[in-house]
């Protein structure tokens, strides 16, 4: 199996839809920040506060290629990680990305008491995911294959991937593998 990619940004639903969506289709599930702090055994936070965001984005772009290494996994990416235009085709050689679209008021809804990332913990919280969000949405809209309405139901959202996985090739073996 092809391994399914999810990107978007952060609060969009990536971890919680692919954990479901690896039930849904038997495949094991990867959070991405989680595999990285396991590996460096460090919260993605003290990483960016001991060494900066450019050591963690080298970690993260380690990470694509171990990953996409395998198959068979959902992959949930972090929020910067398909910025990358090398993540991006790491991942797309074994993978099928698909982002999940959240409104901006839903992922400011989702983020309002969220004090675990990094890039915004700072004094003008509603500023910064603005500005975070219409500078990266352009780009995952840009690398992904798909686009999902992330407003939905968790359960509809891993729902309608399943869906198309079970009827496109794409999502499917790989031709010689």
């Amino acid at each position: 199996m092809k391994n399914i990619v999810l990107c978007g940004f952060m609060g969009c639903g990536k971890s919680t839809v692919g954990r479901r969506l690896a039930q849904i289709l038997k495949m094991d599930f990867i959070d991405m920040d989680q595999w990285i702090e396991k590996r460096q055994g460090r919260r993605i936070s003290a990483i960016f506060a001991q060494e900066g965001e450019a050591f963690f984005r080298n970690l993260e772009r380690e990470a694509c290629r171990q990953l996409s290494g395998q198959q068979g996994l959902v992959l949930s990416t972090g929020g910067g990680t398909l910025l990358s235009a090398e993540n991006a085709g790491v991942l797309r050689r074994t993978g099928t990305i698909f982002l999940l679209d959240a409104p901006l008021a839903a992922i400011r809804e989702r983020l309002k008491n969220d004090k675990s990332r990094p890039l915004l913990q700072r004094p003008d919280r509603d500023e910064a995911i603005l500005r975070l969000y219409t500078e990266r949405l352009p780009l995952y809209r840009e690398v992904a294959d798909h686009i999902v309405n992330a407003a939905q139901p968790i359960g509809a959202v891993a729902g309608e991937i399943a869906a198309y996985c079970s009827d496109a090739k794409d999502c499917r073996r790989q031709a010689g593998s």
